[in-house]
């Protein structure tokens, strides 16, 4: 299992819970601190030491092989699969060319030391300066609210006012320097995905153009790193994305923590004040209490402040009844009574302010307003978005950054306003150049969102995840197929008229630019978005994405076929679980067949090097600009890469050297030993076709031999 990620909120931020969750964090960035500094110094020792150069390649090869990446979640995407086992393959890689000595290695200091002397110094050190500052922000929050809690509410209401406002700049202050703190954690355990493996990548292909020996092995070596080229990009991609979410989520609870507390219909939990009566005294008691609602069970732990965790043994009692208590009855401010179903007496209870024994009385069933939804899955609702999409296929399906660009959110709310008003849907009319492409993109994106619950609902949201980190991809489209049926019908129609658009949407990525993954990390966060708002949630994104992807990938057996209800049980191996890279075994580079991805020899660099950088762009669904830098070197390497030339063939005979599963509708599946018809080069690099029963379509040009 991975590290646990790092859910908050304002009754969770100094909980024992989540230090000891942090404290794990912190133990990683030393970890990774440490790992970093031992990889600098093998890596100076190969540029000082000629006569080392051996012994050094061999610790150098060992320090890879021995970490293992420690990610977030309980799964992974096959692109972090490919990035985590890359240090495996590194070392595998070094310790073949152990034993051929040739001359020194140029350029080592720029590509390898001092990025990651970069990292170490610009990231994990930051990060250790906010924990400084969170652990003094702590210690003060912590004295301030004993303070306040213990004022009397007989004083003058102009002092306890006074008293509020002191209290919440303090709490305000400890809430930024919390959540600036677990942001940055992770961040740093986000980043070392690719800022560790990019200079490494970028040190081997260094290596391999001054050994001779390991020109054939790098032959061999090149479909991994263009395969761990597209993984790290698409990571770093999904990072940006996530970020983006994450960065929004600290905003929003900046402004305003207490609409973003970690609060769901099953429980609750925080810190409360217990009124305990001794001999004609009373005295309030502070405990860390958890309320499950579906047993109705309320479980408390004494705390003392003073140790920083819990003491003693855990009480707990069955809910009967949650009532407020009145501020004229009590001293105490913010307090509410409950009663025991197997205890007699009433428990007055103190919380932390006013939201939150709002909260605590709404989640024990109090009488507090629930919100209300203002779009629906009606026949207006309907016509709506069936309106929307035919403007968009028929006006511009080729406008570049389709459902990218946003338009103007005034525009976008009146359109919405006019179009969902029964007196005025009939008036639109979408042809008008006042309606703006962005903006009905927009709209249809906000309609969506303004659901009571996502489209592909909430019950159903662990479920559509869980599918998209089985390992097997066959395995995940058939699990997404059943799951897509087993919505409610309006629900599944809607979904089936939208990724129809999407497909249509995809199919002029060309024109657009906007490819079935763009698509995914623009509808992902909004179709299978959380019932809560949390860090764990926000790292699920790279898998909602996925599922868009396949079901806009599929769409036609998705909704046109039914679902085998068989399938899930006659083939078990479909659906184990997604692999972590920790647990599987280092791939070689000598047992897999040589690469499917077909790279420009040494008279098509210059040409190539466009292509790969427009590909890099437009396929491999860079969505911000700022990257571009980052990602020259590797451009770079890839161009310089060497290659065998395919030349084109026309209609010859072809047997299939291995076994093959397409991907796609357009490749062919065969079994080593297949004979082909008429294979000839496609427009695909990299790819060959030809006929095999009757159907032609794309074969990998590595994995067959001409007759």
């Amino acid at each position: 299992m991975g590290l646990p990620a790092l859910e908050f909120s304002d009754c969770y931020l100094d909980s024992p819970q989540f230090r000891e969750r942090l404290k794990s964090h912190e133990l990683e960035l030393d970890k990774t601190n440490k790992f970093i500094k031992e990889l600098i110094k093998d890596g100076k020792a190969l540029i000082q030491a000629l006569k080392c150069l051996s012994t050094a390649k061999r610790k150098f090869a060992d320090s890879l092989n021995e970490f293992k990446f420690q990610c977030i979640g309980d799964a992974e995407t096959d692109d972090e699969i490919c990035i985590a086992k890359s240090l495996q393959e590194f070392a595998a890689v070094l310790q073949n060319l152990e034993d051929e000595r040739t001359r020194m290695i140029e350029n080592a200091n720029d590509v390898l030391i001092m990025p990651l002397e970069r990292f170490r110094k610009e990231q994990i050190s930051a990060a250790k300066e906010a924990k400084k500052k969170y652990d003094k922000e702590t210690e003060k929050y912590c004295a301030v609210l004993e303070k306040h809690l213990s004022l009397s509410a007989r004083k003058k209401e102009s002092h306890l006012h006074e008293a509020d406002n002191q209290v919440d700049n303090v709490r305000q202050h400890f809430y930024a320097v919390s959540l600036e703190y677990v942001f940055k954690v992770q961040e740093v355990q986000e980043r070392k995905m690719f800022d560790f493996v990019e200079p490494l990548l970028a040190f081997l292909q260094g290596l391999f153009t001054y050994y001779h020996h390991g020109y054939e092995l790098a032959k061999d070596f090149n479909h991994f790193k263009t395969d761990l080229t597209i993984s790290i990009q698409n990571t770093r991609n999904r990072f940006e994305s996530t970020r983006s979410e994450v960065e929004c989520l600290m905003r929003k609870m900046k402004e305003n923590p207490h609409e973003h507390k970690s609060v769901s219909q099953h429980t609750m939990e925080g810190y409360l004040f217990v009124q305990e009566k001794r001999s004609f005294v009373s005295t309030w008691v502070k405990y860390y209490c958890t309320y499950h609602r579906e047993p109705k069970r309320v479980t408390m732990v004494l705390f003392d402040p003073k140790s920083g965790g819990k003491m003693g043994e855990e009480e707990s009692f069955m809910l009967k009844s949650c009532t407020r208590r009145k501020t004229d009855s009590i001293e105490k401010r913010f307090c509410f009574d409950v009663e025991a179903v197997d205890r007699p007496g009433v428990i007055t209870m103190q919380a932390l302010s006013e939201e939150d024994r709002r909260l605590w009385m709404e989640a024990m069933d109090g009488r507090e307003p629930v919100g209300y939804h203002v779009a629906q899955l009606d026949v207006i609702g309907f016509n709506v978005m069936k309106k929307f999409i035919y403007a968009v296929d028929t006006r511009g399906i080729n406008e570049q950054g389709l459902y990218r660009i946003v338009g103007v959110s005034s525009r976008v709310q009146k359109l919405l306003s006019l179009a969902m008003d029964p007196k005025t849907c009939a008036d639109v009319e979408l042809e008008n150049p006042e309606w703006e492409i962005k903006t009905i993109t927009s709209a249809i994106k906000h309609y969506l969102r303004m659901l009571p619950a996502p489209l592909m609902t909430y019950q159903y949201q662990r479920s559509f995840i869980k599918a998209a980190k089985l390992d097997n991809p066959e395995a995940r489209v058939t699990e997404i197929h059943a799951l897509v049926h087993r919505l409610p019908e309006k629900n599944r129609q809607m979904l089936e008229l939208l990724m129809k658009h999407l497909a249509n949407v995809a199919n002029h990525h060309q024109q657009n630019l906007m490819t079935v993954a763009n698509l995914g990390v623009v509808f992902g966060p909004t179709l299978l978005r959380p019932q809560e708002e949390t860090v764990a949630a926000i790292m699920d994104i790279k898998f909602q994405n996925i599922v868009v992807e396949i079901l806009i990938e599929h769409n036609e057996r998705i909704f046109k076929d039914m679902p085998n209800s068989a399938g899930s049980s006659t083939n078990m191996q479909l659906n184990l679980p997604r692999r972590r890279s920790t647990e599987s075994k280092a791939p070689s580079c000598s047992e897999r067949p040589l690469t499917l991805f077909h790279t420009p020899t040494h008279s098509q660099k210059s040409e190539k090097r466009n292509s790969v950088v427009n590909a890099t762009v437009a396929e491999l669904q860079q969505p911000v600009s700022s990257s571009a830098n980052c990602n020259s070197s590797i451009l770079n390497l890839l161009s310089d890469s060497h290659s065998l030339v395919v030349s084109s063939i026309v209609g010859r005979k072809a047997r299939a050297l291995y076994a093959c599963k397409a991907e796609h509708d357009s490749e062919l599946s065969f079994i080593a030993g297949t004979i082909f018809e008429n294979v000839h080069a496609s427009r695909e690099p990299g790819w060959l076709e030809g006929t095999l029963d009757g159907r032609t379509g794309l074969i990998p040009e590595n994995y067959v031999e001409f007759l």
